[in-house]
């Protein structure tokens, strides 16, 4: 098996995360560890067996021997700060690792877009299609580990998460490791590889599809970002971000957030540079979105995206790319709608109502719209209505129908109906 620079990269960060010597000593200690709880569990029965056959005027002082064991047999088992954390002996740094082992079975009715298992509707191909698809798929499985370490002004962070869904072009398989997020986080800042400070993950409707409807920011770069919390007024960030491919400047992110009992509200605002053959332009965008509860298990939420399109396609999904005209960079001025639905209907199940909308700005005619040709996409609809079911803990099972329509500049059309089913088992 060759490794990637990705996974070598990957374990060597894990490896260095760890405590000095924890390596080497971990597996004794774990053993030193079970070895004291079976001593404690063999004392605590013997303590119990002998409070039953004593006198009941010695009761309290068997009662707060008892007390005493269990209290020590708790303390053996080293809990870290952070839910589903433990700590290593001698240690201050709390680990929690997790992740899930993932299966999909994609059934296409209509025509499959290339380079893609989920969805991609801005691919979609042209004309009446009946020619679908069936995809089995792992590829999604995840694993990460993130730690807590106390420090003189609060908890220093960390995170590293990675997949096996890795793009290598249309031309190969996408079963390779990739890299999520990487970061550390102390004192307000944050440095390293996650969500885009434009993005709202909190207010994005949850999808058995991989990649969800197209309106909305789905971006990863490495940034450097500060937040300023103030509870009684907002939450305030500012971030620098890794620009799209050639440009020479970062992307700069400002965002707000508030939350109310009744739901919540954000609003962002970016500037990127975009750079292709030597031409360059800056673009703007416009982030705004929030959550409404409309019951105690339900809740209705939704964003609204204004873009300068981008190189990557990610701080807007679905917008055009930007193109060359001579020696001036033509960016499409697309706006993006997504609206979702959640309910929980108990413990074990959930549901989700979605929908996305991308319209381009431009029309015929326009200089754009005559550089980039009348293939370009002036709308894609897509729609999602799916249920996630647990039958047991830590195993969850996604249904999930969706379909849309891809509309050019010129006309044409193209229509997307699938099924996905997803068989999900998380651990911690």
């Amino acid at each position: 098996m060759k490794l990637t620079h990705t996974f070598v990269t990957l374990l060597a960060a894990g490896l260095c995360s760890l405590p000095a010597g924890a390596l080497a000593q971990s597996a004794k200690e774990l053993e030193e560890l079970r070895n004291e709880l079976k001593a404690l569990r063999a004392e605590l029965n013997q303590l119990k067996a002998q409070q039953a056959q004593a006198p009941a005027a010695s009761a309290s002082a068997w009662n707060d021997r008892i007390d005493a064991v269990e209290l020590k047999q708790k303390d053996a088992v080293v809990l870290g700060d952070i839910p589903g954390s433990f700590r290593l002996p001698g240690s201050e740094t709390s680990i929690r690792v997790y992740g899930f082992a993932e299966a999909n079975l994609i059934k296409d009715f209509k025509g499959t877009a290339p380079g893609d298992n989920f969805s991609n509707l801005a691919e979609q191909p042209l004309g009446k299609s009946d020619n679908g698809k069936t995809v089995l798929t792992g590829q999604t499985s995840r694993f990460g580990f993130e730690t807590s370490t106390p420090m003189g002004n609060g908890a220093f962070n960390t995170k590293i998460e990675a997949d096996f869904y890795g793009y290598c072009g249309s031309e190969c398989n996408r079963n390779r490791l990739r890299l999520r997020h990487a970061y550390g986080e102390y004192a307000g800042w944050l440095i390293g590889q996650t969500w885009s400070t434009f993005m709202d993950t909190d207010n994005l409707p949850e999808t058995v599809d991989f990649n969800g409807p197209p309106g909305a920011t789905f971006r990863r770069p490495t940034q450097a970002r500060y937040t300023y919390n103030n509870p009684q007024l907002a939450k305030f960030q500012f971030a620098l971000e890794e620009p799209s491919d050639g440009a020479h400047a970062p992307n700069l992110v400002a965002r707000m957030d508030k939350a109310f009992d009744w739901g919540s509200l954000s609003a962002r605002i970016l500037s990127h540079e975009q750079r292709i053959s030597g031409v360059s332009k800056r673009g703007m965008g416009l982030g705004l979105s929030g959550s409404y509860k409309l019951t105690g298990t339900t809740t209705l939420m939704g964003q609204y995206t204004l873009m300068d399109g981008d190189n990557d396609g990610a701080y807007l999904v679905g917008a055009n790319y930007p193109v060359v005209d001579g020696t001036t960079l033509r960016l499409d001025r697309a706006q993006g709608v997504v609206l979702g639905l959640a309910n929980v209907f108990s413990e074990q199940l959930r549901g989700t109502l979605s929908m996305g909308w991308v319209r381009s700005r431009n029309r015929l005619g326009d200089v754009y719209v005559s550089a980039y040709g009348d293939t370009g996409n002036l709308r894609l609809f897509q729609w999602h209505a799916g249920m996630y079911y647990t039958p047991i803990k830590n195993v969850e099972l996604g249904t999930e129908l969706l379909g849309g329509r891809r509309t050019t500049f010129g006309g044409a059309t193209g229509n997307m109906t699938r099924l996905n089913l997803q068989a999900r088992y998380l651990f911690n």
